[in-house]
């Protein structure tokens, strides 16, 4: 269900509240045709869900486990890019080589969220 990169973009939109298709197309650059699509898998995935308020439909995280999952798996495609990934940058670990597997979990503080993506 989150192999598709516009997937992904919503779900990062919405970490922060709900909103309406209509600002969630212009975050992930797509038509709110397309936006709703995807929406549509995700709600059946219950990895959204729905507030309707008169005729406008509000669309939010289901969970906060669908959140941390982007979050999980592009903190781990930084650390096949870089020695330091931006989400360590702050701590000074180097995480590279197999005796620094576990540095995440030694950590005090939860690394920031990856923004948003672009779709280009």
């Amino acid at each position: 269900m989150l192999a598709d990169a516009t997937r992904v973009r919503i779900v990062l939109a919405l970490r922060d509240g709900e909103l309406p298709v209509g600002r969630l197309a212009e975050l992930v650059d797509k038509t709110p045709a397309a936006v709703s699509q995807h929406l549509a898998k995700l709600r059946l995935a219950r990895i959204v869900s729905t507030r309707q308020d008169g005729n406008r439909v509000f669309y939010r995280l289901a969970n906060e486990h669908a959140s941390r999952l982007v979050s999980d798996a592009i903190f781990q495609a930084e650390h096949s890019i870089s020695a330091t990934p931006a989400h360590h940058a702050h701590d000074g670990v180097d995480t590279a080589g197999p005796n620094n597997a576990d540095a995440d979990a030694t950590s005090q503080d939860a690394p920031a969220a990856p923004s948003l993506p672009n779709s280009r």
